[in-house]
């Protein structure tokens, strides 16, 4: 067994040995909900979220309050074995055989404990790889208008380079995760790449990389993360983009186990080689989200506000994004996806006085679905479909796609 397994082997173990630790423990404490119960149950879930640190201190809180409280004893014990501290989770491990009567399979989660020396904390990391061959139909975005249709004061041909070009290209897709800290902080980097056979002015190439950090604040559980990227098109620097996002999942009990997560987010996009199209937008969003063994489902509403830095066509901008996903597991090793977004963008002034004298109003629809088989534990082969539409009150700005890709993904186990 991996090292990066020892946290997530703490965490199932707990679950299935605290009720053999509730007979040990002092009766007053199997009543109705407490105060002390209640921190417990807060440091049970910092110990699933990673906050190991956060978890010492509540376990400590509720030990001082409650000497008797054996599961208390014994999560404390294996946190401070995991980060490491020998002899204070010893000197725990011992308080435990001789003050309570561990059944069997505690005795020897503390003997596997021992056994292993405490060697301290070690952070998970994961890996994964999606390599893709996939074909677009309207690779360049481009418009089916007629320069009739344009609303333009004179009428202007519309060249074959801005009508749909389609394409099939390779796809590569790297996600890094590594934990930063014993109290749950992460980073993550990822690169993606897209090349076209034919079309090689639309290939490109992303790397983004950030962290992220969690705390409580009372009952809730706050989320902070930033992040910086690069984007190449056609081989050239094309953006820069940064990042940073709070986000809360809120306490309250919601019908059918569903959980609400709110979050705020600041977005800056550069552009090297547009002019006037920097900008920074500002997002708030809702989402709820259920989960259970075969069935994660999610919703959210987003509005935006992007505000143009320099003269942008259009200047700025502010609009609404609505997505769902439901994600199922139809076989033992099959599992399918269905997810469908609606993006709207309404700009505050012309898009260009004197040439085109809108106001642009902007709608996008995207229709996903996917299907996934598991090959192996931790491989699986991806068939995925997109449908794009992509209305516009500017006719020249429409367009819509259709992709379609298949791909194996690998993770590290």
């Amino acid at each position: 067994m991996t090292d990066r397994f020892i946290p997530r082997l703490i965490c199932s173990l707990l679950l299935a040995l605290l009720a053999g630790l509730a007979q040990a423990s002092d009766p007053a404490a199997d009543g109705a909900a407490s105060e002390n119960q209640e921190t417990y149950r807060k440091a049970l879930q910092s110990i699933a979220e990673g906050r190991k640190d956060d978890a010492i201190r509540m376990l400590e809180q509720v030990i001082r309050s409650e000497a008797k409280h054996a599961g208390a004893w014994l999560d404390l014990a294996l946190i401070r074995c995991a980060l490491g501290q020998r002899e204070e989770a010893e000197r725990l491990f011992v308080h435990i055989e001789q003050n309570f009567d561990p059944p069997p399979g505690i005795l020897e989660l503390i003997a596997q404990s021992r056994a292993g020396g405490c060697a301290g904390w070690q952070p998970l990391s994961q890996t994964s790889v999606s390599i893709g061959r996939g074909l677009s139909q309207n690779v360049n975005q481009g418009t089916r208008a007629n320069g009739t249709d344009l609303g333009l004061p004179v009428d202007l041909p519309v060249s074959d380079e801005f009508r749909p070009m389609h394409d099939q290209y390779n796809a590569l897709t790297v996600d890094y995760m590594r934990e930063l800290t014993g109290n749950g902080a992460m980073g993550f980097a990822q690169f993606q790449g897209r090349r076209y056979d034919q079309l090689n002015d639309y290939d490109t190439v992303s790397l983004f990389v950030g962290a992220e950090a969690p705390w409580r604040v009372g009952d809730v559980t706050v989320r902070g993360s930033a992040l910086a990227g690069l984007v190449t098109l056609g081989g050239q620097l094309y953006q820069r983009q940064a990042q940073a996002q709070v986000r809360a999942t809120m306490p309250w009990t919601l019908p059918y186990g569903t959980r609400l997560q709110l979050s705020g987010s600041i977005n800056h996009l550069q552009y090297l080689t547009l002019r006037n199209f920097d900008a920074n937008t500002a997002e708030l969003r809702s989402q709820l989200l259920y989960r259970d063994d075969a069935l994660y489902a999610t919703a959210s509403a987003s509005y935006m506000n992007d505000h143009a830095i320099a003269d942008r066509p259009g200047g700025d901008r502010s609009g609404w994004l609505f997505s769902s996903l439901v994600r199922y597991q139809l076989l033992r090793d099959l599992t399918g996806e269905l997810g469908v977004s609606r993006q709207t963008w309404n700009n505050r002034s012309a898009y260009s006085p004197g040439l085109i004298d809108v106001v642009r109003r902007q709608r996008t629809n995207v229709w996903r679905g996917m299907l996934s088989y598991a090959v192996t534990r931790n491989q699986a082969i991806v068939v995925e479909g997109r449908l794009i539409r992509n209305s516009e009150n500017i006719s020249l700005f429409e367009y819509n796609d259709k992709q379609l890709q298949i791909s194996w993904q690998w993770q590290s186990q």
